[in-house]
């Protein structure tokens, strides 16, 4: 294969899947790429792998016989490529990274998608805290289309459905996580019986799933699409940063701006945005604790607390 995946990643596949079946994917890595490279009809050349990269796939810098980059991303069956891959296809490069056709009759792979190259070194991250928020909006409301028709997304209400049973364990097993966990358990009931919205949302929206690029200054990367509300897709943003509002005197003041900030912006639901946001930020801080992540869980909780 002529490279290594990023410990980063070899770390959250085990987390995800268990030791043994994320390194039998591991394992598989060299054939899965080989088939990858020579489906894509580009005899493309790999130049090197994104790194730290992500949780849930390998993505490699390729460059075709024609001098054209790309990249090639490679992903387990359980990240959804296949989802992942329709997501894009709808949104045909609005607001979002453009998946790239094989040529020349070639012949996708399962597990590896085709996009045009990002600059993988370039998110909004590295603005300004205001700038980068301001663009994040910007970026995230191409996304929001009516999905599909025969889509196979599921639905804000089964992807949260599917987290319920795990934090109510978070909080059996912990008593001073029960507050937060019923509060937001209680929120999810009254935002998902009376969901106001189905359209299509990218379901991991963050500054740093958007990149520099060519023919747009910033796309978005990395859907785990579903179906549903605005609010729940601006959830994952109004966190972001956490470790700077931690540490900042203001940090309890600035979360809760943002939230008003960021749905007046968006003419989203400041009630409805906050519920999502504690229900997220506390069922993504009790999964860092139940993975081992103790620092990354307790500040996403910490989070929470403030809402």
């Amino acid at each position: 294969m002529g490279f290594e995946p990023p410990q980063r990643l070899v770390r959250a596949l085990g987390e995800s899947y268990g030791d043994t079946a994320a390194g039998d994917w591991l394992a598989g890595l060299p054939a899965l790429t080989e088939q990858a490279l020579a489906a894509t009809g580009r005899a493309p050349v790999v130049e090197r792998v994104a790194a730290p990269g992500g949780r849930s796939s390998l993505v490699l810098l390729v460059r075709g016989a024609d001098g054209t980059p790309a990249a090639l991303k490679l992903a387990p069956s359980g990240a959804a490529p296949g989802l992942e891959a329709a997501a894009l296809a709808h949104w045909n490069g609005w607001g979002a990274v453009r998946l790239l056709d094989p040529a020349d009759g070639g012949r996708p792979v399962a597990g590896a998608l085709l996009l045009e190259r990002l600059h993988p070194e370039m998110s909004l991250r590295s603005l300004p805290e205001a700038k980068a928020l301001l663009e994040a909006a910007g970026t995230v409301r191409r996304l929001w289309v009516e999905p599909p028709a025969g889509h196979g997304f599921e639905t804000v209400t089964e992807r949260t459905g599917r987290r319920v049973d795990a934090m109510r364990a978070s909080a059996a097993s912990d008593p001073a996580l029960e507050p937060l966990v019923t509060a937001a358990l209680a929120a999810r009931d009254e935002l998902v019986a009376g969901s106001p919205e189905t359209l299509l949302l990218h379901g991991n929206f963050r500054q740093s799933k958007v990149l520099a690029g060519e023919r747009a200054p910033w796309l978005t990367v990395g859907p785990e699409p579903l179906v549903g509300e605005r609010a729940y897709d601006l959830a994952r943003l109004v966190r972001d940063r956490v470790e700077d509002l931690i540490a900042s005197p203001a940090g309890a003041t600035t979360a809760r701006r943002r939230v008003k900030k960021l749905a007046d912006s968006l003419d989203v639901d400041q009630e409805r945005l906050h519920g999502w946001t504690l229900f997220r930020a506390v069922e993504s801080g009790t999964r860092a604790l139940a993975a081992g992540r103790r620092q990354e869980g307790e500040v996403t909780l910490e989070f929470a607390g403030w809402l």
